[in-house]
């Protein structure tokens, strides 16, 4: 297993984690009831994926 040889620094490390950020979830109109909602997931407002009814809302 891989161990580093050197501790790494307070900058370098906040340096690094810097760049992680949290990603906006994409949102798209629902075909049927035009509500917005999250890509491939069944729509919260009327239970439809794929054009099925997959809930029962």
């Amino acid at each position: 297993m891989a161990v580093p040889k050197r501790k790494m620094s307070r900058s370098n490390t906040r340096h690094r984690r810097s760049q992680w950020k949290a990603a906006v979830p994409m949102l798209v109109t629902c075909e049927r009831c035009h509500e917005p909602k999250q890509q491939h997931v069944a729509c919260p407002s009327c239970g439809v994926y794929n054009k099925r009814q997959v809930l029962a809302v």
